[in-house]
């Protein structure tokens, strides 16, 4: 089996009081990034990477845990093998 690269987008609702201090919590989770928020409506938008399902569904375990995280809903999942990435594509003009 090939090495893969897992890529997850994230909606998480927190608590609006607690926007900051999650965002904190997510930065100090690995391959985690925080794309965008809305601190009035305490939703936060996320990207997750990883070598493998199960590692994702770790950070996205961790993300849940963090003080103030009321949900955290999966919007987007995809796998792609690294040879694939790596290929180079050709372009025709």
């Amino acid at each position: 089996m090939s090495e893969e690269l897992h890529i997850t987008s994230l909606v998480v609702h927190v608590v609006t009081t607690s926007v900051a201090e999650v965002i904190e919590a997510i930065a100090a989770v690995p391959d985690a990034q925080v794309h965008g928020f809305d601190a009035d409506r305490g939703k936060l938008v996320v990207t997750l990477e990883a070598a493998t399902s199960a590692t994702i569904l770790d950070q996205i375990e961790q993300i849940r845990q963090a003080r103030g995280v009321l949900t955290v809903a999966m919007v987007y999942q995809h796998t792609e093998s690294l040879e694939t990435l790596s290929t180079e594509i050709n372009h025709v003009d």
